[in-house]
Parts: structure tokens; C-alpha cells; sequence
């Protein structure tokens, strides 16, 4: 392809030549030939752009060629911005850049019909230019101001993260000639951009030599529209795919106005006939040539897992995955790429594209992978295996494999999406259907000892195989593409494939059965019940030996902490399934369920094994243990990945348990499940409801008896935090009525129960707060909150993906 791409350049540089216009006032400029030939003034530093056709509209995307490295402000390198179609038009002596309005439409043949849709909605004018020189209808205009701006919202991005109030300060800024280039069908500017301001926030002053001047690199592209060839393909919610939409003004009224499609490559067998048949052009990807070993090889070879569903299709080698040419530009809208991503802490991977905003073509997709994620799959491996560094410190390669092995699966999950594919988080009920779900590591439990044979897949999913034929297959003539399309999902249906994505997935606002985040299992409560049984046995192993020679007992206790919460994912699962649901994204005649609530079994099965969760044996890390974790060491303090604790240096087991024991209740008694166990009581006698969940979980916590010592000074913690998170969820502003009556009634009932034990301090104090809030049940707020549990599995959930 590189040697095809220079041919092509060299030749469109030849013609370009001989045919370009002369302008007198750029006499002395170097010249850029391309597909807007654009020139450098280098005594004003300014940089003209030729327009020879006004109202051909063209792709301009901004993007950050370089970023900041912190996960939580947000800029990073690779990250794209919007793609917008704009147009060249003239108005007196100055050009407009003017973006149309691509979301309403009218795609009709009549002119007025068209011109009143675009009359009615704003447009958008994104710079306006002086006309520096003209010739025989072209024109030259200074485009500087518009490359050198904030295009990407730095400063605002900055402010919004409270890291300080920044502005552009062009004195600072300059040119990257290494990355401005030109060629047939795009151009590419890129600009260093130096922000001025006063930090104010940790994050900028972490990743940033002089916090008060903070330098970027900011890219442009100006890119040649797709011709006329693009198929579009209909959406349909049960395909997998994300929608993409427009609303068409021209339908006629009986239809739906506004139009779904899929996002997708442009893909052609040579031979549409043929079972199998190569593409008229393959969508290759291209890795970060800065990505190090073994990582490269492991992206590569995950990556290439997609050609497994394109060979379903009957595509030979039509899905490649190579290494980027050391010459070539990852911003390069020619190029879709793997990044490796460096940032200062951990985060998200994303994928996301460069799509023709009039048809959802995709013309170039850009996977972000951070790289420090592999680090933490490491040292889950590291804290679960059973004293890997006993007899030698090079002892890595178990844990290593199992980060691979990670990693393979994430880079074939960021490359599906895109190629235009939602999440699926419904797949780890189908056997690892789909690697768009997110993958818990599967250990299991083998004569006592943690099996890691089966810790993550590794191919391509059965799910993945069919949104590629949706959104891939070539049809011969002749065959109905609607029907066969249908056919696609009916035959995904029957072999009891289920597809559930984010909105449905996330353990606050969701209430799926079967679709959770970082998941495992058919069921989830019995898959809670065997993690927490891997969890107690790694703990009891867990010693000196998990980490290397001579490293400070700072670090073990960094490597205990995805240990102690290795079932908090697992937790979110199980807690959906109380006043949770089964559904599907039916349409009309599929014959498939709409929706149910989950049965009465199910729903209280989860509910006791939640209960395990809160048990001062499960909270409570064995007391052999703490002597492991001392005050941290000079040089290795505590971080936002560290245990949070009210003691001070000192290690807080009791905040610890305090803090899981809050994550389990927090989402189960969380307003929205509170009110749909209200409904599901009313709607069927027989089911669960709010009542018998909350007295079950206060029989389990407070009514019980409370031990003496260190399981009793647990016990003490639960108690508050099941207290605290009842009053709460009565007085929320979310709560139907039915719900603070159905909790007032418990403290009612509660409050006898402890005015019988009074004597014991413990229960009265409980007392006194249950009085205050029968007083005014709407009026509760928190008084002792459990310390903020550490980031999770990539990072914390309040994160979007």
C-alpha cells in the first residue's frame, strides 16, 4: 500500500504542477501540492490555501496529534475531534467556511423543497477569510488564524477539570512542517499550541514540566469526500451495530422521519458470486510502530482475530492488521491505526473513527490503547498467584501471559468498535460470545489451588461473526438484502445469541439480568459465590512472596488491593438481579421476549449471596495478614490505586471492610431498584419486595448479634453503613412514597429492637439515629461516609467506558 500511496502522489504532484494557477503575491512561497494546494510565506510565518472550486464541500477534521497524558483531564494523543463536511463560498471580498447543517435534510430532487429544509435550520460559518490573491477563479487566502486557534477545546478542556484558566498564546506557537503535508486526496497541517495560565488543579501540574505553560500539538485535516459508491445499510437495534442518523424532511408522512443506518468501512468482494472471494479494497489496520514487545505481537495477533468473522462472510484476507510504515503519520486520514497511548495514570482505551457525516462511511478508524493497563493485569496475576517469587525474582512470565492475554482481547475489542460495533455485555452468558463485551478474568478453583488455564478467551466471539455479516455482508444480485439481513438475526436468535448494550449494562440505572460490566457466568450470584471462594483462598496464600526481593512492603500492599476487590464487579452483577429484568430489543414479528421481571428464585438467590458480601469474614482481612502492610515507605506513598483509611500512616483494615461493605449497599438500595421492587410486589403477590429485602438484609446485619473483638468492630461498620444507606434511600428525591414507608416501617419495627438492647453502646447509638430519622424521614443526610473505594478494572466507574 505505502509504495501504491507514493506512486499515486508522485503522479497527482506532476499534474498538479503543470496545471496549478500562478498568483503574483505568492511569488517566493514554498509550495504544498495537493488536494488544496496550499503555500508558506516563511518572513510572516503565515501559511494561504488555494481554493479553486467554491461550494464543493470536503471533510475538515481537527485532532491532537500530541496531548497532555492525563487520564483524567482527558487530552490525549491521537484524539480525534468532530468531522465536519464544509464548503468554500464567497461573500464580497472574503471566503466563508461554512459548515451545512448535516442533521436535518431534505433528499428530494426539488431545489425548494431542499432550500426550505436549509433555510430552516442554522448552518454554521466556522472561519472567514480575506481574499489575499486571485487567478482565473481561484483564489488565496491566509488560513493561519484558522490552523493556530484552539480548535480542540484545550483550554476549555482544562478549565472544565479545574486544572486553572489557560489561554492560546500564539507568541508560543509554531508550525510542525514535520507533519504538514500534502497529498491527492488530503492535506494535513499540524501546530504546536502553548497554553498560558495559572495552575490550579494536581493533574496539570503532574504531567507537565512548567504547569504555566502547557504545549500541545493540535492537527487538521482537509480530506477529498468518498464518492458517490458508499451502500448504506439500515440500522436495526437487534444488529450490534451503533446507529447512525439524519432526519429527512422530504418522507412521506405515513414514514418515520428520522433515518437509521449503521456505520461501516466500504467493503466489495471482487467476486460477489463467489463463496469466498478477496476484497476490492481490504481494511487494513495499522499498530503504533511505537509499541514495544511482546505488547506489539499480542495487538497484532488480537487484532487480527476479526478476519476470522470476515472469512465467515466469504471475504478472504479482507481484515489485515500490519505495522505502521515508519514514514507514515497515525493522524493520516489514509491510515487506520492502533496507538499506543503513555499517560500518567491508568484509563480507558476507546476506539473511535472518521465517518462521512452525510452517509456514516467510515474512512478512518483510530484505536487509543493505554498503555499502562497491561501493568495492572499484571499485577492482578501477580497478587492471585501463590507466592511466585519464593525462590526466584525473574519469575514473570505466568503473569505476563495472563496481561497478553488481556491485551490481545482488548485490542480486538477497541478495533470492533471501529468498525462501527456496540458493546455487547449480555456475550458472557453465551460463552464468550463477543469480545465487545468487557472480559472478567475466569479463574476457577482446581484441588484447592486457582486455576488461570481459562482467564480469557482468545479468538473471535460467535456474536462478533454476526454483526460483521450484518454490517459486511456483500450480497449477490438478486438476493433480497432486507430479507437476508433478517435472516442474519433470526438465525442468531434461535442459536440463543442475546445482545445487551451500555444503557442497559451499568450497575446504577440499569437493570439487565444478564448484561453486567466485568462479568462471568450464566448466573450471576453462583459466579459471585465462586469469585469470593477464589478470593479467600488467594488471600490465604497471599504473603512476602508476591512481590520481588528487596522492593518496600509499600508495594505489596499496592498488589493486595485488586485482590481484596476482586468481587466488586462481580457484586454489580448480582445486585441487578434484585427487581432486575429480562428483555431484548425486539421488533415486531421476531417472536422474541419483550420483557419480565426475573423470577422470585433468582432474585432471592442473589440477594442472599449479596448478603455473603457484608459478613464481617468475608469484610475482614485475616489478622495474619496485617503485618504485611506497614506505613508506606519513603518514596511509595499512598495513591488514588491505594486503600483509603481513617488512621492516618497506618494501614485501616477496618476502613477497608468499611468500604466494600458501602459498595454493596449503595447499589442495592439504590432509589430506582427500590422502586421497581415496589412494582414488582404490587403487579405479583408472590414476588420479591422492597419489605422483605430490607428486613432480610437487617436481620443479616443489625438485628444480629455482634461479636466481640475484630469481626464485632466489623460488624459495627456494616451496620452503620446498612443503617445509613436505608435512612438515605428513604429520603431521596428519587424514592416513591411506597419507599419511605416501607423503610419507616422497618425503623418502627427496628427501633423496638433496640431500645431492648440499649445498654450495649453500640446499639445505642443506632438508637438515637433511628429516633431522629422517624422524626423527619425526609430530612436524612450522611454522617459517616466509608472512604472512597480505589479505582477499579481499567478505572472507576464513574468514568464512561
Amino acid at each position: 500500500m505505502k509504495n501504491a500511496l507514493l506512486l499515486s502522489a508522485l503522479l497527482y504532484l506532476f499534474v498538479n504542477t503543470a496545471w496549478s494557477q500562478s498568483f503574483d503575491k505568492a511569488n517566493g512561497f514554498q509550495k504544498f501540492n495537493g488536494f488544496l494546494n496550499f503555500y508558506y510565506d516563511d518572513k510572516n510565518d503565515k501559511i494561504y490555501l488555494q481554493v479553486d472550486e467554491l461550494e464543493k464541500e470536503f471533510l475538515y477534521v481537527y485532532s491532537l496529534s500530541s496531548g497532555i497524558g492525563s487520564n483524567d483531564i482527558g487530552l490525549d494523543r491521537g484524539q480525534l475531534g468532530n468531522e465536519q463536511v464544509v464548503y468554500f463560498k464567497k461573500a464580497g471580498q472574503k471566503l466563508l467556511l461554512v459548515q451545512p447543517n448535516m442533521r436535518f435534510r431534505a433528499l428530494t430532487d426539488n431545489k425548494l423543497e431542499k432550500m426550505s429544509v436549509e433555510q430552516a435550520f442554522a448552518k454554521s460559518i466556522l472561519g472567514g477569510f480575506e481574499i489575499f490573491d486571485q487567478s482565473k477563479g481561484s483564489y488565496l487566502i491566509d488560513i493561519s488564524d484558522f490552523l493556530m486557534r484552539d480548535a480542540h477545546g484545550v483550554a476549555r478542556r482544562l478549565k472544565q477539570t479545574d486544572q486553572g484558566n489557560y489561554s492560546l498564546d500564539k507568541k508560543r506557537s509554531a508550525w510542525n512542517f514535520d507533519r504538514t503535508k500534502a497529498f491527492p486526496k488530503n492535506i494535513e497541517f499540524d501546530v504546536f499550541l502553548t497554553f498560558k495560565g495559572e495552575p490550579k488543579g494536581r493533574n496539570i501540574r503532574s504531567v507537565t514540566p512548567d504547569p504555566t505553560a502547557v504545549t500541545v500539538a493540535q492537527h487538521h485535516s482537509f480530506i477529498e469526500l468518498p464518492d458517490d459508491g458508499f451502500e448504506m445499510r439500515e440500522f436495526d437495534p437487534r444488529c450490534g451495530s451503533y446507529p447512525f442518523t439524519y432526519y429527512d424532511y422530504s418522507t412521506p408522512v405515513q414514514e418515520p422521519i428520522l433515518k437509521r443506518y449503521i456505520p461501516r468501512h466500504r467493503l466489495q468482494k471482487k467476486n460477489p458470486n463467489a463463496e469466498m472471494s478477496e476484497a476490492v479494497e481490504p481494511i487494513i489496520y495499522y499498530l503504533d510502530n511505537g509499541t514495544p514487545e511482546p505488547v506489539r505481537s499480542a495487538l497484532l495477533e488480537g487484532g487480527r482475530w476479526w478476519n476470522q468473522a470476515f472469512e465467515a462472510i466469504g471475504y478472504k484476507d479482507a481484515f489485515q492488521v500490519k505495522m505502521l510504515p515508519d514514514n507514515a503519520d497515525p493522524m493520516d486520514v489514509r491510515y487506520n491505526v492502533i496507538q499506543w497511548v503513555h499517560r500518567s495514570t491508568r484509563g480507558w482505551s476507546y476506539g473511535s473513527s472518521v465517518q462521512d457525516p452525510r452517509t456514516g462511511e467510515i474512512i478512518k478508524g483510530h484505536v487509543s490503547l493505554g498503555s499502562l493497563r497491561i501493568r495492572q493485569d499484571f499485577m492482578i496475576a501477580q497478587a492471585l498467584m501463590d507466592k511466585p517469587f519464593a525462590e526466584r525474582d525473574d519469575n514473570y512470565r505466568p503473569m505476563l501471559e495472563l496481561a497478553l492475554a488481556r491485551i490481545r482481547q482488548l485490542s480486538a475489542h477497541e478495533i470492533g468498535h471501529t468498525l462501527g460495533f456496540a458493546h455487547n455485555f449480555a456475550a458472557s452468558t453465551n460463552d464468550r460470545a463477543s469480545v465487545m463485551d468487557y472480559p472478567h478474568p475466569q479463574f476457577t478453583l482446581k484441588n484447592g489451588e486457582i486455576d488461570f488455564s481459562n482467564v480469557y478467551d482468545t479468538g473471535i466471539g460467535e456474536w462478533d461473526k454476526v454483526t460483521v455479516a450484518y454490517a459486511y455482508s456483500d450480497f449477490p444480485k438478486g438476493v433480497a438484502e432486507e430479507q437476508a439481513l433478517n435472516n442474519i438475526l433470526a438465525k442468531a436468535q434461535s442459536d440463543g445469541l442475546r445482545y445487551i448494550s451500555d444503557q442497559d449494562a451499568r450497575p446504577i440505572g440499569g437493570a439487565h439480568g444478564l448484561a453486567h460490566l466485568w462479568d462471568n457466568g450464566k448466573n450471576a450470584s453462583r459466579e459471585l459465590d465462586a469469585i469470593l471462594k477464589i478470593r479467600e483462598t488467594a488471600i490465604d496464600n497471599f504473603s512476602v512472596d508476591n512481590i520481588r526481593s528487596g522492593e518496600p512492603l509499600s508495594v505489596l500492599e499496592d498488589v493486595f488491593v485488586p485482590l481484596y476487590f476482586l468481587h466488586r464487579y462481580q457484586t454489580e452483577a448480582t445486585v441487578k438481579l434484585v427487581g432486575g429484568l429480562d428483555y431484548n430489543y425486539a421488533v415486531k414479528g421476531d417472536g422474541q421476549l419483550t420483557v419480565k421481571t426475573l423470577e422470585r428464585t433468582t432474585q432471592k438467590e442473589a440477594l442472599q449471596t449479596l448478603l455473603k458480601t457484608l459478613e464481617p469474614k468475608t469484610l475482614a482481612i485475616p489478622e495474619s495478614k496485617l503485618s504485611l502492610f506497614p506505613p508506606r515507605s519513603i518514596g511509595y506513598p499512598r495513591t488514588r490505586e491505594s486503600f483509603k483509611g481513617k488512621t492516618g500512616v497506618a494501614f485501616d483494615p477496618l476502613g477497608v471492610a468499611e468500604t466494600a461493605a458501602h459498595q454493596t449497599l449503595m447499589l442495592l438500595l439504590h432509589p430506582q431498584r427500590a422502586n421497581r421492587l415496589v412494582q414488582q410486589k404490587a403487579l405479583d403477590k408472590q414476588q420479591l419486595g422492597l419489605k422483605e429485602v430490607v428486613s432480610t438484609l437487617l436481620d443479616a446485619t443489625i438485628m444480629s448479634k455482634v461479636d466481640e473483638g475484630y469481626l464485632g468492630e466489623v460488624q459495627k461498620l456494616v451496620n452503620w453503613q446498612t443503617l445509613q444507606e436505608l435512612m438515605h434511600l428513604a429520603s431521596a428525591k428519587e424514592s416513591h412514597p411506597q419507599v419511605t414507608e416501607t423503610i419507616l416501617n422497618a425503623m418502627t419495627d427496628l427501633k423496638k429492637e433496640l431500645e431492648s438492647r440499649k445498654e450495649q453502646p453500640h446499639a445505642a447509638l443506632l438508637l438515637k439515629e433511628v429516633e431522629k430519622f422517624i422524626g423527619n424521614p425526609k430530612g436524612y443526610e450522611r454522617k459517616i461516609e466509608a472512604p472512597k473505594i480505589p479505582d477499579g478494572s481499567p478505572i472507576g466507574m464513574d468514568c464512561f467506558h
